[in-house]
């Protein structure tokens, strides 16, 4: 197996492995977010092939979509975050801070050298915004989620 396709491998089975920890409470409550954001990706992901911002060179994800990233460690983040920082928005956004820092520079960097993808129009420091914009939209996202809910279950009683 060659080293882009054994990398593309390990991006979607070792962060699912971690999932195995998540009692399934959490992982029901932020599915709906975390398959949000992985829809908004992928149609993002779309558009920047075709504007030429970035080029997926993914081998499991032949396509302008790279679901390994996105369906690996995008979606298992995005659960693992919600379940340790939602309620808590200054949290929430620290901690995507320091995420997105470790996602748009090093882990770009190294996908880039691995071959898995590569940024053409668009810098790291561009990604790396629209991550945490992303990170703010979603946020409210599950706040309608969660008050959606509450409201239907006291519309019950």
């Amino acid at each position: 197996m060659k080293k882009k396709q054994m990398f593309s491998l390990t991006m979607i089975v070792i962060p699912w492995l971690s999932v195995l920890f998540m009692d399934k409470k959490s992982f029901l409550r932020y599915l709906p977010v975390a398959s949000f954001v992985n829809l908004f990706i992928s149609v993002f992901s779309v558009i920047s092939n075709k504007k030429r911002w970035w080029k997926n060179k993914n081998p499991f994800s032949p396509g302008n979509v790279d679901f390994s990233y996105i369906l690996g460690p995008y979606f298992v983040a995005t659960l693992w975050i919600f379940k340790f920082t939602y309620g808590n928005f200054p949290k929430y956004l620290i901690v995507n801070v320091m995420l997105n820092i470790f996602n748009a520079f090093p882990m770009a960097t190294v996908w880039e050298k691995v071959g898995a993808f590569k940024f053409k129009k668009i810098t790291h420091t561009s990604w790396y915004f629209i991550c945490i914009l992303l990170s703010i939209i979603i946020y409210g996202y599950q706040y309608v989620i969660e008050k959606t809910i509450v409201n239907e279950s006291r519309l019950k009683l």
